[in-house]
């Protein structure tokens, strides 16, 4: 399927996950590679409070933050 048909399609509501092959489906980018940062306590303060207040790890907190800090760049 050419993509401007497969643009169509998806423009007009059709499900076009039928012409993916989602078994072998990846996203880019989506690599881990671990990266250690020591903090300083006050700096914690705030993204446990913020990860308390969502229900999420501050793991998760940090991330989402510094991912929206990168989508500025």
């Amino acid at each position: 399927m050419k993509a401007k048909d497969f643009d169509k399609k998806f423009d007009d509501g059709e499900n076009v996950a039928v012409n993916l092959n989602l078994a072998e489906a990846r996203r880019p980018y989506a690599d881990t590679k671990r990266a250690n940062v020591d903090f300083p306590e006050w700096m914690v303060n705030s993204p446990d409070r913020e990860a308390k207040r969502l229900g999420v790890s501050r793991q998760s907190v940090i991330k989402m933050w510094l991912a929206e800090r990168l989508e500025k760049i």
